[in-house]
């Protein structure tokens, strides 16, 4: 492929799969592709999930091939009899297919590593089509692919996320990074918690609407996710200069505009926020959880390096489990209620008592479909912080949604709860 080839302004993803078209099975390659597209400079237009059907692959790819400069295929590249992107792409570009002998002894001595004889029908991913060169794949069987074809490029590459994650950045570095077009696509994040969709948008839109008619424009895009908000801008810019001025003073302004309700610039997570600043001060961090049954703890370690400031926690969904674990007293529990604000006090404070912790937190509420009452409807959750350096807060929340959704909110709000005191 000469560097003289013409840049590839458009691409076009196409995610091949029936299982992707079902309810259990998600296309994420996808966002993985576009993202590096973006630092490319190559604007992606489209993409498309199809399954393992002949007819409807070709047809979809031919559109693709008449609209964008670069067609990505991920999937459909295994040894069996449904996996027909190989197949189909070859005939639709009119190219015969042929055995490569290097990769069949290449799946052959993958599969001697482990003691096993290759399956006769792993030779079909040996089969290359006519002038397209082999994508080798050290983690799996299936070889990608990469065609040139009337000055459009097309690239076959494998469905699993851990094969073709690497094969594509591959690609990227050697190949499609020398064709990317002038114009780079800049992105900046902010997420946002303690406030709804709604009463963001009021805050931001008179800020972001004034960005559409600057040069180069801003794009902005709003996100609901559960217990946050997420705000995406964008702009395209042939200077990375410029871009990051102008991302810079919009990021800024939001900033400004929505204070300490902005809590990750950079993409973290809550959890990895939070973990930051107990490491930065030296402090270790307890909970007592009862109807979120251990999520916020499982949230916090899933940090690698949460060992600094973990001290430990305790699922306390019995009364009994209340007093005996975490020094409740049952009469608090008889005289409120075990979803009250004196009882996730008192969780907050046992369980830094026990633990040595230098802040508690304490979490209980009715998380659901049953169990509410016209007093403390489902989704009520009191959440508790103690602190001997930070004082305590103790806050009784509405949650909105499912089971699922009330715990993560909870955890949301009770991280939430631990920034705002230590920044």
């Amino acid at each position: 492929m000469s560097d003289s080839s013409p840049p590839l302004a458009s691409a076009e993803i196409i995610a091949v799969g029936t299982e992707m078209l079902g309810p259990t099975r998600l296309d994420t390659n996808s966002l993985f592709v576009a993202g590096r597209l973006a630092a490319l400079g190559i604007e992606l237009r489209a993409k498309a999930v199809v399954g393992d059907d002949r007819r409807r692959l070709a047809d979809v790819f031919k559109g693709a091939l008449s609209r964008a400069d670069l067609v990505i295929l991920t999937g459909g590249l295994g040894p069996t009899d449904d996996d027909l992107t190989r197949e189909v792409i070859a005939e639709a570009l009119g190219l015969e297919l042929r055995e490569d002998p290097a990769i069949v002894a290449q799946i052959e001595a993958r599969f001697a590593r482990r003691n096993l004889r290759m399956p006769n029908v792993n030779r079909r991913q040996a089969m290359v089509p006519r002038g397209a060169t082999v994508l080798e794949n050290p983690r799996g069987t299936a070889p990608g692919l990469l065609i040139e074809h009337d000055r459009r490029l097309v690239t076959l590459l494998p469905g699993p996320p851990r094969e073709m994650q690497p094969m594509f950045d591959d690609l990227c570095q050697r190949v499609l990074a020398r064709r990317g077009g002038a114009f780079r696509v800049h992105t900046a994040t902010l997420f946002v918690t303690g406030r709804g969709e709604s009463h963001v948008e009021e805050i931001v839109q008179p800020i972001y609407s004034r960005w559409t008619s600057e040069t180069p424009p801003i794009e902005t895009t709003i996100l609901a996710a559960p217990g946050q908000v997420e705000l995406h801008l964008s702009l395209r810019a042939d200077s990375d200069t410029v871009a990051a001025e102008r991302l810079r003073r919009a990021h800024e302004e939001l900033r400004n505009a929505l204070g300490a309700d902005v809590f990750s610039t950079d993409g973290r997570a809550m959890e990895e926020v939070v973990g930051a600043l107990l490491r930065d001060r030296g402090l270790t961090i307890a909970a007592a959880e009862s109807c979120t049954g251990g999520l916020l703890m499982s949230r916090v370690t899933d940090v690698a390096g949460s060992s600094d400031y973990v001290a430990g926690g305790v699922v306390v969904y019995s009364n009994e489990l209340k007093t005996s674990l975490a020094g409740v007293p049952a009469a608090l529990i008889q005289a409120h209620g075990a979803v009250s604000e004196p009882v996730a006090a008192a969780l907050a404070d046992g369980i830094r008592a026990r633990t040595g912790a230098s802040i508690g937190l304490g979490i209980t509420g009715i998380a659901g479909p049953g169990g509410g009452t016209p007093d403390k409807p489902v989704g009520t959750v009191a959440i508790a912080f103690s602190s001997a350096d930070f004082g305590s807060r103790v806050r009784t929340f509405s949650l909105i949604g499912g089971r699922a959704q009330v715990k993560f909110q909870a955890t949301q709000a009770a991280l939430d709860m631990v920034r705002r005191a230590l920044t």
